[in-house]
């Protein structure tokens, strides 16, 4: 089918390249002309594993083009993805700015039968309001659906994630708007949910918000388990062995970040207090996982008594490992407070040192975890990277001061690192 995607973030991006994958004619649009240049270059603005590849695959194919003309997107699919920003605003409402002016200048330029799909993460209603847009500038009276597809990708998997998915959703309010979403789905032979559009938009709010809470949740835990000297990771493997419960997102450790998961709470709790209901539940959320960066901050300073004048170094920046994403990374909160305490940050990120230097400023950006560790008073572990993980530990131990390590990931065992004479400090063990 032909198609156009419209805004090339991570999910845009990803989505109009793996739709290609699978044999669409994909015009990828977005208004940052700098971008554009670069990926007409084959060249990925963001570092997501195999999305490079099967960019110059299909470019050279013909069936994955780069434009920043809405216009010719329009004119040149029938089905047009939304997948513009949404960030969030000081209220904890989305912005939906960026919808706005692309639903109008798709309908500034529609010639015949359009399908507008929300791919964008939007809250409840905004389908309607998509609807409306279009409608007010509809220059003549053109059939057309919206439709929602909201994404479920993971930033460091969000290729495999395209064409392994546990469900597509699509929330359709015609059977012309089904058949076109179960078409292009169909060559990832996966369960299809069709829902009416406002479930479809409070799947993904509902999603995120949910696995947000499994987060705290054993993050909660791990704090229990420190004060009474139990082992989180154990009291997890217990607890996730239950098949109404399951492993995954029961890792104890710094909290979330990243883009979605602390957007999406916000925008959910916005939409729940916008419709007359005081979703507490995820305010808890969210304050525990604010606590989680204090907690990992205190033990840095029991560990060293004084935080003036020390050198403290980090190791992993992003998110999560396999991204450079900075957004919402619990390292931007706990450098800072580092550094209004008086500490000297050195750092190592293997991917996210580029756009970890917009937003941290006065840090000693270092190329590998030896870099870091020379002559620091202790390591700060933030982000699981396997870089970090296969450390050798025995040489760290040389170059470090004092042989202090305080893991918010639980990258390694406790014992072990006793044997080895570190001063070892992890989460809920």
């Amino acid at each position: 089918m032909k198609i156009s995607v419209i805004g090339t973030g991570y999910v845009g991006l990803t989505t109009g390249v793996c739709f290609a994958e699978i044999g669409h004619t994909v015009l990828c649009v977005d208004n940052d002309k700098a971008k554009i240049a670069l990926l007409k270059k084959n060249k990925v603005p963001i570092y997501e594993p195999g999305l490079e590849v099967i960019l110059k695959k299909n470019v050279q194919n013909k069936r994955l083009s780069f434009s920043t003309d809405i216009k010719e997107a329009v004119k040149k699919s029938e089905v047009i993805f939304i997948s513009v920003g949404t960030p969030p605003r000081e209220d904890g409402s989305a912005d939906l700015s960026y919808i706005e002016n692309v639903a109008s200048e798709i309908a500034k330029n529609m010639d015949g039968y359009k399908l507008i799909v929300d791919k964008s993460t939007v809250p409840v209603e905004t389908g309607e309001k998509v609807e409306l847009t279009i409608k007010r500038n509809l220059k003549k009276n053109i059939p057309f659906d919206v439709a929602s597809n909201p994404e479920f990708l993971r930033e460091g998997s969000a290729v495999y994630d395209t064409f392994n998915p546990d469900r597509v959703v699509i929330g359709v309010s015609s059977k012309k708007a089904e058949d076109i979403l179960r078409e292009i789905y169909k060559p990832l032979k996966t369960k299809i949910l069709v829902t009416d559009i406002k479930s479809a938009e409070i799947i993904k709010h509902a999603s995120n918000s949910f696995l947000a809470t499994k987060i705290s949740f054993i993050n909660a835990v791990a704090n229990i388990c420190e004060r009474c000297g139990a082992d989180v990771e154990k009291v997890a493997e217990g607890m996730g062995l239950d098949k109404r419960i399951g492993s995954a997102f029961l890792n104890a450790g710094l909290g979330f970040g990243g883009f979605c998961f602390p957007k999406d709470l916000e925008a959910f709790l916005w939409i729940s207090e916008k419709l007359g209901y005081q979703f507490d539940l995820l305010k808890n959320v969210r304050e525990i996982n604010e606590y989680q960066k204090h907690i990992f901050v205190k033990k840095i300073e029991d560990a060293l008594w004084v935080i003036k004048g020390k050198t403290i170094g980090i190791l992993g920046l992003a998110f999560k490992p396999n991204t450079d994403d900075m957004r919402f990374a619990p390292s931007i909160d706990i450098i800072k407070t580092l550094q209004n305490e008086g500490a000297k940050i050195k750092a190592f990120d293997p991917k996210a040192t580029e756009k970890a230097k917009e937003v941290l400023k006065n840090v000693a950006y270092c190329k590998n975890p030896y870099q870091v560790a020379k002559d620091a008073d202790c390591l700060a572990i933030l982000t699981e990277w396997d870089e970090v993980k296969n450390i050798d530990l025995k040489k760290i131990k040389k170059l470090l001061k004092h042989p202090i390590i305080i893991d918010g990931r639980n990258i390694f065992n406790p014992k072990e690192m006793a044997k080895l004479g570190f001063v070892y400090k992890s989460m809920g063990r």
